[in-house]
Parts: structure tokens; C-alpha cells; sequence
């Protein structure tokens, strides 16, 4: 359980490092929509785990931005730093989140079971209407 300090720098953490995705950096390998989509923090404040999510076209295009983001930590931490009035700036580690991902698969199984369900009940039905 977190505690409220820790929910208000895992907050600031969030807000700092989209930004500086979306406005700070140039990198051409980072295309389509990249999302910060939660932030942990350590219990000292001194590291931070922040999971993001790329959505892009294709599989090589996500990877290729994560990698970019990545690489760019340097830049984020420095633009993190000026925000975050603390007396240690947290450290950033980045993880893919696939918890979207994950669940648009679940969905589209779920509706895939769906219509296989009203295919089978529309075709019994088909039978008791010609009998």
C-alpha cells in the first residue's frame, strides 16, 4: 500500500515524464501515441518504475519507440529533476505496460465467442422455424 507521499511523487513523476515525452523529445523513432500509464515509486522515493504503453502500427515500430524512450532517460531525469522539489530526484526505470494490449485480445475473444454463440442459437433456430 502506498503511502499518500509516495502517490504524490509517483504523480508529479507521471506528469513530468509525459511531458517530456510529448514535448522534449525529438527522436524520430518515437511515432504514433505514447502513454504514461502508472508510476511506482519505492518506498525511499528514490526510484520509480514507470510503466508505458505505445500504441503504433506495428510490433517493430513499439519496440523501436520504447527503445527510444529508453535511451532518452538521461534527458527525462534532467527535466524531472527542475520539478521535483525533493532532496534526491527519483530514479527512472521504464517498463512496457501490456495491460491494454491485453485487454483489447480479451475483448476481441470475448466478442468472437459471442457471435459463434449467436451463429449457433440463429442456426437452431433456422431448424425449428422449417420443421
Amino acid at each position: 500500500m502506498a503511502t499518500r507521499r509516495q502517490e504524490k511523487v509517483a504523480r508529479i513523476v507521471k506528469e513530468a515524464v509525459s511531458e517530456a515525452i510529448a514535448h522534449h523529445l525529438n527522436d524520430p523513432r518515437i511515432s504514433g501515441f505514447v502513454s504514461v500509464t502508472r508510476v511506482d515509486m519505492t518506498t525511499d522515493l528514490r526510484n520509480a518504475n514507470v510503466y508505458i504503453s505505445v500504441f503504433g502500427s506495428d510490433e517493430a515500430g513499439q519496440n523501436k519507440a520504447f527503445a527510444a524512450i529508453t535511451h532518452a532517460k538521461s534527458r527525462i531525469q534532467s527535466l524531472l529533476a527542475s520539478q521535483v522539489q525533493s532532496k534526491f530526484c527519483p530514479v527512472l526505470h521504464f517498463y512496457k505496460d501490456e495491460k491494454f494490449k491485453k485487454t483489447l485480445e480479451i475483448l476481441n475473444l470475448i466478442d468472437q465467442a459471442s457471435k459463434q454463440f449467436k451463429d449457433k442459437n440463429s442456426d437452431g433456430e433456422d431448424e425449428l422455424m422449417s420443421e
